[in-house]
């Protein structure tokens, strides 16, 4: 049993139109008028085939399939269709229409399920226009409140709860009050991992968890010509040694530690004068709570130990924090099953990104499925992926969402 490749190809190809860029990508922002042309056309799509619609509160949109026994709570399959500013045309709508293509192939077939098969798409996902991030399944499953959701600004001071009225798609179902028996959702890896490696299906265990920081380093501008080098408080000098700790402590915990300084300011940044302060990220990964802990700890120390040997001022403060997510094991199970029944090369991957299916899994058993795409590259116009391979991660899908749903 497999899905039609060309038919999941062609709706990628049709909803990735619908904002698309000279350079190939997608923006298709959150809430804009091409966020409403993009819902309505998967909602279009879902119609047509004979799915019931249901949108909550905060947007989030779940397209079902009648079961044979509808007091089953549904097998669930979604992911986003809003975009980076650069986006591509995989990253996350791949999933809803993978998702779609699953029910059109059991129409295909005239195959029946006990339990329901339903479809999602969550708001706001990408948080690129408002944050926090994966807004509506952190709604949904309860990490933060629909209040603070809809009081979100963007840029140009719209908030959330205007937009969604605008758009029409601000629902009336309370976020939460829809049952989930099981998740699964398909996604692009967005690295190079299974690309290296020549696997076409990563069957993934977890999520990274990820800690965030804020660092300033406080030292004394001054002239950098009559200052000797022994007199000086330079304070990027110092904050470099921070930053190349950051990289060595993920290296200290392979295979997934995960150590990035992404953002730096230089106060007051000219090029004879001595840096007074510097502000700069912190970005720490692992897989485990314990890893990451310690990660958190050997910073720590090494920035105390760094303020006592410079008399710099140093504050760190952590800004935020999602905790590692393991996958349920029955759900990661069906997807090697299914890999393995349908011939597939494979190998774990454990997700560095966030996605919808870590709020998902504080709800319902849940799991994930990883396809190659080109280059490991994403959040960019040129992301790419092969036909087969997406036509591949939809077939583990459909068989991983029937080993749950049970054909009846």
């Amino acid at each position: 049993m497999k899905v039609n490749g060309d038919r999941l190809w062609a709706s990628l190809m049709e909803l990735a139109k619908i904002g698309a860029t000279e350079k190939g990508g997608v923006k298709r922002l959150a809430l804009t008028d091409l966020d409403k042309q993009g819902r309505d056309l998967v909602v279009g799509w879902a119609k047509e085939a004979g799915l019931s619609i249901t949108v909550d509160q905060i947007g989030n949109v779940f397209m079902r399939r009648d079961g044979t026994n509808n007091a089953l709570p549904p097998v669930m399959t979604g992911s986003h269709i809003d975009t980076q500013p650069t986006g591509g045309k995989f990253d996350g709508n791949y999933g809803v229409l993978a998702g779609l293509e699953v029910v059109r192939t059991l129409n295909d077939l005239k195959i029946k399920t006990e339990a329901p098969i339903e479809v999602a798409f969550w708001t706001n996902e990408e948080g690129s226009r408002f944050v926090p991030v994966m807004m509506g399944s952190g709604v949904f499953c309860g990490a933060f409140s629909l209040e603070t959701a809809y009081a979100a600004r963007d840029i140009d001071g719209k908030t959330v709860g205007e937009e969604l009225e605008r758009i029409g798609y601000k629902g009336t179902q309370v976020p939460g009050d829809h049952p989930i028996g099981a998740y699964f959702e398909t996604h692009i890896e967005q690295g190079p991992v299974l690309e290296d490696a020549d696997k076409v299906i990563g069957v993934v265990p977890a999520v990274m968890g990820l800690s965030w920081y804020d660092c300033v380093v406080t030292g004394m501008e001054a002239h950098a010509g009559p200052t000797p080098m022994h007199l000086r408080k330079d304070a990027l000098q110092v904050s470099t040694k921070i930053m190349q700790e950051v990289v060595a402590i993920a290296n200290r915990y392979p295979p997934y530690g995960r150590g990035t300084v992404g953002m730096v300011q230089v106060f007051p940044n000219s090029r004879n004068v001595i840096p007074g302060e510097v502000k700069f990220s912190i970005d720490l990964r692992n897989v485990s709570d314990e890893l990451l802990n310690t990660m958190h700890q050997e910073m720590l120390a090494f920035i105390d130990k760094t303020r006592g040997e410079t008399g710099l001022r140093i504050s760190v403060e952590r800004v935020s924090y999602y905790p590692p997510c393991p996958f349920h094991p029955d759900c990661v199970g069906a997807v090697r099953g299914a890999t393995e029944k349908l011939g597939y090369s494979t190998m774990d991957v454990v997700s560095g990104a966030g996605h919808d299916a870590i709020y998902a899994a504080r709800l319902a058993p849940s799991g994930m499925i990883f396809v190659p795409c080109k280059d490991g590259i994403s959040h960019n116009e040129i992301e790419d992926a092969k036909p087969e391979h997406l036509e591949a991660g939809c077939n583990v899908l459909l068989h991983a969402m029937l080993e749950r749903a049970r054909v009846a």
